[in-house]
């Protein structure tokens, strides 16, 4: 029920692209997906996997493809959101009604529920397994035996997690900020995405 009533809001809100959500929805509806409710958007999924969803913006709108590098992309209009960091999801997004194709946007979604039945999906890059501790991290490590105890009670993955936070922040006040947020959740046990699993 909650889920109907997601989606039914998510529809019926007055927005600038609203008809042209409503085309996709019909468009999503023709095809052998199952419409559910994730992320805020409406998501169509094949046996519980994700294959595309249904977003809006303020300046466009249009369909995300979980797989969508493994589409054809006869027409040349899926474009990838993060270039160099998003491996396997595409965007088509439209900027007005009449952009909408009905009969192409069909034919991608029927090969993305294709793909997915095929099992087709990006293999995650096996990472190293030795990682890399900070300085900061570090140097709050070796002064507090039970703050090292602790981090090295996590798994090799969540360990990683915590020392690429503070390594992808390029400014010293971010690390540090970064550093402030981690350490109660290492000395608690809470992972840096537990809330997200």
């Amino acid at each position: 029920m909650e889920r109907e009533k997601n989606l039914e809001a998510y529809y019926a809100k007055e927005h600038p692209f609203k008809e042209g959500i409503l085309l996709l929805r019909s468009l999503a509806l023709q095809t052998d997906s199952e419409e559910t409710f994730k992320w805020s958007i409406p998501v169509y999924t094949v046996n519980g996997k994700n294959v595309f969803g249904i977003c809006r913006f303020k300046s466009h709108f249009g369909v995300w493809f979980f797989n969508g590098s493994f589409l054809s992309d006869p027409k040349k209009v899926l474009r990838n959101a993060q270039e160099g960091k998003t491996k396997g999801m595409r965007h088509w997004n439209f900027d007005a009604l009449d952009e909408v194709d009905q009969s192409t946007v069909v034919a991608y979604m029927n090969e993305a529920i294709a793909n997915e039945k095929k099992g087709l999906k990006i293999s995650p890059e096996k990472k190293s397994a030795n990682t890399e501790i900070p300085a900061l991290l570090q140097s709050h490590l070796a002064s507090s035996s039970s703050l090292k105890e602790a981090f090295e009670s996590f798994t090799a993955y969540k360990q990683r997690e915590f020392c690429e936070y503070i390594s992808e922040a390029k400014q010293e006040k971010t690390k540090l900020r970064r550093l402030e947020k981690i350490l109660p959740m290492i000395q608690n046990g809470t992972g840096l995405n537990d809330a997200y699993r």
